[in-house]
């Protein structure tokens, strides 16, 4: 599977990606507890998609990185799509 063939809604994403860039993270409040959330551009040869890093998962990731993206899915977000892990995807800093 490439970064091209990704459209919202497609599921059991497997990718190995680079790390182009990282916004910086901000808190948000979601269900009365405070979370960490910084958005990523990654990309592979096809193209690039915003990744979504939550958490610890911010700390792992620096530009340059290389990501194993493992089951991850594709929603949209204010028009734009964007790869996130869930409660079931997994990421592995290669």
């Amino acid at each position: 599977m490439t970064i091209s063939e990704l459209k919202p809604g497609t599921g059991s994403v497997n990718l190995d990606v680079e790390v182009v860039s990282i916004d910086a993270a901000r808190e948000i409040n979601k269900y009365g507890r405070k979370l960490r959330v910084a958005n990523a551009t990654i990309k592979d040869e096809s193209g690039t998609i915003t990744l979504v890093l939550w958490n610890e998962q911010i700390d792992l990731v620096k530009e340059g990185s290389k990501l194993k993206i493992e089951n991850g899915y594709v929603n949209e977000w204010q028009g734009t799509p964007q790869l996130t892990l869930g409660k079931f995807g997994k990421m592995t800093v290669l």
